[in-house]
């Protein structure tokens, strides 16, 4: 059976652990030669060491909040490719702060790491995007629903959501596809640590998420990373600008 994405050059950032992870291990699994990015060397080599026993890949430590960083990533990749086909802006998070308690710092870090990380991100990767590329923003059941404590992240995502209803008319004379892909509670160490370092404590979360969700489960960063395959890959190919829920019926009941 052919590979979905032989050939192909692919870029997914925030891929050291997580979501981004298992989606740049099913990108090269599938014939891509992926760039990974994230923000510490340790994780970074980590990661590159277990993507490169399924297939090709290059770590770059980038940081998508850092507009000199992401210009250095994308000329490494216009002097080794010359083209990007597929682009997964997957760097981010945040953290739980009620209201009444938010402080600009946490506003800042919050946007800067969702917001501008994904706005420039894509914007800088213009020039080297191959005429009918993929374009995948990782967004959140969080910009859908009401979440206790959670407003700024859910702010932040909801306005990534908003990025790729834009950003298909800005790019239709290229065809380019613009999705974004809304994971719903999954297991993940980012999902996990907001409970805190205490093991019990995280599966509590755990727990109480999966009494969230119609399939009585979590997700697996696997189960996102199938459903970012699919946009990636020609089998999307009339599939634009949509909103991809992946979240076990959560956001939807």
């Amino acid at each position: 059976m052919a590979k979905q994405l032989a050939g192909k050059i692919a870029v997914v950032t925030g891929a050291t652990s997580g979501i981004g992870l298992a989606t740049a291990t099913r990108f090269a699994a599938e014939g891509a030669h992926v760039y990974i990015t994230g923000r510490r060397q340790a994780e970074l080599d980590a990661a590159v060491a277990a993507i490169g026993q399924v297939g090709s890949v290059t770590g770059l430590r980038v940081d998508s909040s850092k507009l000199d960083q992401l210009d250095a990533l994308y000329a490494r990749i216009a002097e080794e490719q010359g083209h990007i086909d597929v682009l997964f802006a997957n760097a981010g998070g945040g953290s739980m702060v009620p209201l009444g308690d938010i402080t600009e710092a946490h506003y800042y870090d919050t946007f800067d790491r969702n917001v501008k990380g994904t706005l420039f991100t894509v914007q800088k990767a213009l020039p080297l995007l191959a005429e009918r590329a993929s374009v995948i923003l990782t967004g959140s059941t969080a910009g859908s629903e009401g979440t206790a404590a959670f407003s700024v992240y859910a702010a932040s995502k909801a306005a990534v959501r908003s990025f790729a209803r834009n950003w298909i008319l800005d790019l239709k004379d290229r065809h380019v596809r613009v999705n974004t892909i809304a994971p719903g509670a999954t297991r993940t160490p980012g999902l996990v640590d907001l409970a805190g370092p205490d093991a019990a404590q995280q599966q509590g979360l755990l727990d109480f998420l999966a009494s969230r969700i119609p399939l009585g489960r979590v997700g697996e960063a696997n189960e996102i990373a199938n459903a970012a395959l699919f946009l990636a890959s020609d089998e999307s190919s009339f599939v634009n600008g949509i909103e991809l829920f992946v979240d076990g019926g959560q956001a939807q009941v």
